[in-house]
């Protein structure tokens, strides 16, 4: 329900929150957008295991190109407004880039 992410959102923020998480980033989009527009605090997405490893099995069986397909899904969140990714590609991006 975005309404009711948005609402509990700002209540953290109002309870003195420095920063807001949506988790799992890619099913969130939507939420990810609507928070930033309501909100001023620093926005993390987390790209969870599942996201992961779901790119990786479909990069593994051939059906995806592994790098294209995690810089596509990382862009989208960052498109939807987060200011914060956190995923396990870190270190893929670190070594190889976006």
């Amino acid at each position: 329900n975005p309404r009711e992410a948005v609402r509990e959102s700002l209540m953290d923020q109002e309870e003195g929150a420095d920063a807001l998480m949506v988790k799992p980033a890619g099913a969130y989009l939507d939420i990810i957008r609507d928070l930033h527009s309501a909100t001023s605090l620093p926005l993390g997405a987390y790209q969870v295991s599942g996201e992961y490893a779901m790119i990786k099995f479909a990069a593994q069986a051939g059906a995806v190109d592994e790098h294209r397909v995690v810089r596509e899904s990382l862009g989208a969140i960052k498109r939807a407004g987060a200011d914060l990714i956190f995923t396990y590609f870190a270190m893929d991006i670190a070594k190889h880039g976006v």
